[in-house]
């Protein structure tokens, strides 16, 4: 141990963080000790408030500190298009793109034999209860090009034959293993313009 036990916890901690490992975690904990005015102890508030305030959306499944949350609640939108993401990073990043301007539902995950993920661990009625909602007209499956993202698709696909909806799903510049929170906009963008009906 190189450090005190409160400082290797703290390490430990960040290392299970998306995008740090032990390495980065022991830089990133280093400079918060060396910047605690400026970033430990404003970064301890914001962490506390946050766990505080934000909590789920219970239409979309957005985080926020509201519900519903501010998406949800934007009345510019178009109530017709739902936009389907695996995760709330994907929302973000469609929003980030600014390309859709319509609604979002979160399912959570994808579809997962291996993982034990099934259609019940996963926000797909609540979508297919949504779906049939009358001023709906179309469902975009903007799901990761995975073998789990497709498979997720095609049942989400199957569920949806009871509304009278479109179903489509993103196209062209997504490649196949890629993850919308990692695409640029310009891509993301390009993927919903080219979207196309999910039996093709």
């Amino acid at each position: 141990m190189m450090a005190g036990a409160e400082i290797e916890k703290l390490i430990q901690l960040l290392a299970k963080l998306p995008g740090l490992g032990p390495r980065s975690a022991r830089r990133a904990a280093l400079t918060m000790l060396k910047r605690r005015d400026a970033i430990m102890i404003p970064l301890a508030e914001a962490i506390e408030t946050a766990a505080e305030a934000v909590r789920t959306c219970s239409v979309c499944g957005n985080l926020d500190t509201r519900d519903p949350c501010n998406i949800c609640r934007e009345p510019h939108r178009d109530p017709e298009i739902i936009c389907v993401v695996e995760e709330v990073a994907d929302l973000w990043a469609l929003e980030r793109s600014g390309a859709f301007r319509g609604r979002y539902h979160v399912l959570g995950g994808t579809l997962s034999a291996f993982q034990g993920i099934g259609p019940d661990d996963l926000a797909i009625d609540a979508l297919v209860s949504r779906a049939r909602a009358a001023e709906v007209r179309e469902v975009i499956l903007a799901l990761n090009a995975t073998v789990e993202g497709q498979t997720t698709g095609h049942f989400i696909t199957e569920q949806l034959d009871c509304a009278d909806v479109k179903v489509t799903h993103l196209a062209h510049g997504v490649p196949m293993g890629g993850e919308l929170d990692y695409l640029d906009d310009g891509t993301l963008t390009a993927a919903l313009r080219a979207r196309r009906s999910a039996g093709q």
